[in-house]
């Protein structure tokens, strides 16, 4: 049996050789007077597993694990005002940074490609979340008069459903606004709703060889070019697919090229959707199906409100509220690599669930992955008597 718990076999697995090159090139260790800053990482994914409510429930949480810290890479608990401290005042930068750094290693395993569309062209789903805050504790948070929010923009790598970039903005900044500088990926897909209609923001990403399929604005005022006929045996969701100019001058200015128009019927809202796209070469089927896939972002917005702690905070300034969010997202990244890596078919629920209760278990991580529910007991050493006389 394994003599270090479920937590610190977690931590393991964490490539602390590019955190730390992160530290010394950011110096967030400088006068640090012993909280490092892996002890800040330790800590906040603590928060995070754990789902800890405060500072006090961190600190107690940690120093409950005593003689395992060093399997931790942690000489002892942090105190609560050290928590404190070092959320107000260590660059979030560290922790933004060192999650796409994870990405390059957790993020590139061969289960989680996805195999549902034959197109090569890579998919990114674009949306954004609102996270409440109370304006009275979070001044700081521009929203609504008696409101208080930020906004977290995600472009959302379809392949392991991560974020490939997140821009974390005030609670008033529109969601096509917030997307202006996504880092763009030639020949890549990027799916989004109604929200992102910005012709000139569309026309940076065809200008860039992005393909783009948007729900457009039941407004939109178009010209048909021409009507594309569709197959005989096509899918009877499948109503119109015609080239389309734009008739708004204003609108024509901003996006000058012809654009794809498909119109599609939800039957489980009664609705017909409309899309816009660059792209002219797939079919129909395959528009439609890659804004139905668009729901996977809003699937990881819910999982990360609900099964992490970010719905709450345990330090009311923006740089806290920035580090519990990047924590979050680094957790989430750490459960999928894990959920990636087993046998057994987990839901993501219940794999957050179960660590929880088995924090400070010691068992095999790979065992209690891949067979949670057997008992693993080694077998008892063997023994030679002796001949006494």
């Amino acid at each position: 049996m394994p003599n270090i718990t479920l937590f610190s076999q977690i931590i393991a697995k964490l490539d602390r050789s590019k955190f730390n090159k992160l530290v010394a090139s950011k110096q967030t260790d400088k006068h640090t007077k012993g909280f490092s800053s892996w002890n800040h990482l330790v800590s906040m994914l603590f928060c995070q597993f754990a789902k800890s409510q405060s500072v006090r429930d961190i600190s107690n949480g940690i120093r409950s694990a005593t003689g395992n810290l060093n399997h931790l890479g942690v000489n002892k608990a942090p105190s609560k005002s050290s928590i404190s401290y070092q959320n107000k005042n260590r660059c979030h930068e560290l922790f933004k940074d060192y999650y796409f750094e994870l990405l390059k290693s957790l993020g590139q395993h061969p289960n989680f490609k996805q195999v549902k569309f034959k197109i090569k062209s890579k998919i990114f789903l674009l949306d954004s979340t609102t996270i409440s805050l109370c304006l009275s504790l979070f001044d700081w948070a521009k929203y609504k008069t008696e409101k208080g929010a930020v906004k977290m923009h995600t472009l959302l790598d379809y392949d392991g459903n991560l974020p490939a970039y997140v821009n974390i903005t005030n609670g008033k900044t529109a969601d096509n606004k917030g997307a202006y500088e996504i880092p763009l990926l030639k020949n890549s897909v990027i799916v989004a709703d109604r929200f992102y209609n910005d012709f000139s923001l569309l026309n940076v990403w065809d200008s860039n060889s992005v393909f783009f399929v948007i729900r457009h604005k039941e407004n939109l005022q178009f010209t048909t070019v021409k009507e594309n006929e569709l197959p005989e045996n096509r899918h009877q969701h499948l109503l119109k697919d015609e080239i389309i100019e734009l008739k708004n001058e204003n609108s024509r200015a901003k996006y000058p090229g012809k654009l794809r128009r498909i119109s599609v019927w939800d039957a489980e809202n009664e609705q017909i959707i409309e899309l816009i796209t660059n792209q002219t070469t797939w079919s129909c089927n395959t528009i439609s199906e890659l804004y139905k896939s668009r729901w996977q972002v809003e699937i990881f917005f819910r999982d990360i409100k609900q099964l992490l702690h970010i719905k709450s905070f345990i330090g009311t300034s923006e740089n806290a509220v920035m580090i519990q969010i990047w924590t979050a997202l680094i957790t989430i990244l750490i459960l999928k690599a894990l959920k990636a890596q087993s046998k057994f078919d987990w839901y993501l629920s219940n794999l957050v669930a179960f660590i929880r209760l088995n924090l400070f278990v010691k068992i095999d991580l790979q065992k209690w992955l891949d067979k949670p529910f057997e008992e693993h007991i080694e077998p008892p050493p063997k023994f030679q008597q002796g001949v006494l006389f």
